[in-house]
C-alpha cells in the first residue's frame, strides 16, 4: 500500500506543480510547455508521469489547434513537399509508385487530384500514412 500511496503522490506533486487547467494564453502555453520538456528528457517516467504528460500534451495540442489553426494542403502542395524532401525527381516517384509521369505532373500543376489508388501508391512509396494526402481534400 505505500508503493501505491508514494506513486500517486508524484502524480500530485505534479498537478499542484502545474495545474492541468485549459490553456488559456501565451504565457500559460509557454509554462505547460517548459512542463512538458522537464519530463520529456526523464527518463523512464513513472506511469503517473506518464498520465500527467500525455493529459498536458493534449491541453497544449487543443490550444494550438484552436489558436494556430494550420490550412490542409492541396494535393500539389504535399507531393511537392514530399519530392522534395525525399530529393528524388518526379520522373522517379512516378516509376516506383506505378503512377504515368503525366500524371504526377497534372498533379503538381494542380490540374488533376490524386485518386485513391493513386494515394495508396504515394504513401507507400513515401512512406507516409495515407492521410497526409487527405487534408486537403
Amino acid at each position: 500500500m505505500v508503493t501505491t500511496v508514494r506513486k500517486s503522490q508524484v502524480y500530485h506533486d505534479l498537478v499542484r506543480a502545474f495545474p492541468l487547467r485549459p490553456i488559456r494564453s501565451l504565457s500559460a502555453l509557454d509554462e505547460a510547455s517548459a512542463v512538458v520538456d522537464r519530463l520529456a528528457v526523464k527518463h523512464p517516467l513513472t506511469k503517473d508521469e506518464r498520465d500527467y504528460l500525455d493529459v498536458l500534451s493534449s491541453l497544449i495540442e487543443r490550444y494550438e489547434n484552436e489558436r494556430f489553426p494550420i490550412a490542409p494542403l492541396p494535393d500539389q502542395d504535399m507531393l511537392a513537399f514530399l519530392i522534395e524532401q525525399k530529393g528524388v525527381a518526379q520522373q522517379v516517384v512516378a516509376r516506383q509508385a506505378g503512377i504515368a509521369s503525366s500524371t504526377i505532373s497534372e498533379i503538381l500543376r494542380g490540374k488533376r487530384q490524386l485518386t485513391r489508388r493513386q494515394i495508396e501508391k504515394l504513401a507507400v512509396f513515401f512512406n507516409v500514412e495515407p492521410g497526409v494526402f487527405l487534408q486537403g481534400s
